[in-house]
């Protein structure tokens, strides 16, 4: 345990796996008290493991494509915690393997509510409560599909394209009042969605990561250490940055 966030409230969502339940774990034990969302009741499992730790931490269920959902998040940490000085927006779903012409409207409409309209709803209600207060940190989690194409993930790619858009924009609006807003684009994590992904597309398993110039997939603790620097004070000069956390991937 640190005492780098100290007295900071630090807000995940995502946070029942993968990503977001690392850097909830992160900075839980740098001395955040971290609000845990997710629509995943492992989320609470996420705080438990914190608590577990010597950290602090509580469950918000929440489904960020919900706009009344994601105020109420809103509402309820700042209620209990009085202030919100950070959020990293992990929530997202993969959709399922498609192209453009075989694509469904339910499965394209269903991504674009979770990972670009949810996102959007978060940042919203978040940088309203840190303009209250005079500023705070945000972090977006793209992709590596944010910043090139991939065949049969069109909604994904879309998504995550979507969401480089909002970070820099919301960057630049808000930058002279206090508020950063930055985003990751991991390449290939580690995670209970990229097994999802192997399973949909088996032949991505031993693909994935030799694909990376590192020849490796990331850990999602990895993910996290990006997350918490772009949080920290240490990234005072910081925001409207992309920032691929992707073993290489996108430098080929």
């Amino acid at each position: 345990m640190t005492t780098q966030f100290a007295g900071k409230v630090a807000l995940v969502t995502g946070g029942a796996s993968g990503i977001g339940r690392a850097t909830a774990i992160a900075l839980g034990r740098r001395g955040a008290k971290v609000a845990v969302a997710d629509l995943n009741e492992g989320a609470a499992e996420t705080a438990r493991l914190i608590n577990g730790d010597g950290g602090e931490a509580s469950f918000y269920k929440c489904d960020v494509s919900s706009a009344a959902q994601v105020k109420e998040l809103i509402d309820r940490v700042v209620a209990s915690r009085g202030r919100l000085d950070c959020a990293v927006n992990a929530a997202g779903i993969e959709g399922k393997a498609a192209g453009v012409t075989n694509d469904t409207e339910e499965n394209f409409d269903a991504v674009i509510a979770v990972n670009l309209r949810g996102l959007w709803l978060c940042l919203k209600h978040e940088i309203t409560q840190m303009l209250k207060q005079g500023g705070g940190a945000i972090v977006n989690l793209s992709s590596i599909a944010g910043i090139i194409g991939s065949p049969r993930s069109s909604a994904y790619c879309a998504s995550k394209h979507g969401v480089i858009g909002l970070t820099r924009s919301a960057a630049l609006e808000f930058a002279k009042s206090g508020v950063r807003v930055n985003a990751i684009c991991p390449g290939g994590v580690d995670t209970p969605m990229m097994e999802r992904i192997y399973t949909q597309v088996p032949k991505m398993r031993t693909a994935t990561p030799q694909s990376h110039p590192l020849a490796r997939m990331a850990d999602p603790s990895e993910i996290a250490a990006a997350a918490v620097w772009l949080c920290s004070d240490g990234a005072s000069f910081v925001t409207g940055c992309v920032m691929p956390v992707d073993g290489g991937y996108s430098a080929q």
